[in-house]
């Protein structure tokens, strides 16, 4: 009798990729290369990721603000 591994399905996070796109993008805009720097461990690539994802965060927020306030213009729950 064989044992088989089922792995659970995998859960998608809808702004997922955009959350990566903007990171990538704030990192390329520093003039870095967002693999690069997540491979590195010093405190200057550290700083510059948690600078790029406190950005994501914030674009990330104001996208869904403003998705909540045209779905209540629409009348859309």
């Amino acid at each position: 009798m064989t044992n088989q591994h089922n792995d659970p399905p995998q859960i998608h996070e809808p702004l997922a990729e955009l959350e990566h796109q903007l990171i990538s993008a704030y990192v390329a805009g520093a003039g870095h290369d967002l693999r690069d720097l997540l491979e590195r461990t010093d405190d200057d690539a550290r700083r510059l990721l948690r600078e790029a994802s406190s950005y994501a965060s914030t674009k990330l927020s104001e996208i869904e603000a403003r998705s909540h306030y045209l779905h209540q213009l629409h009348g859309q729950p």
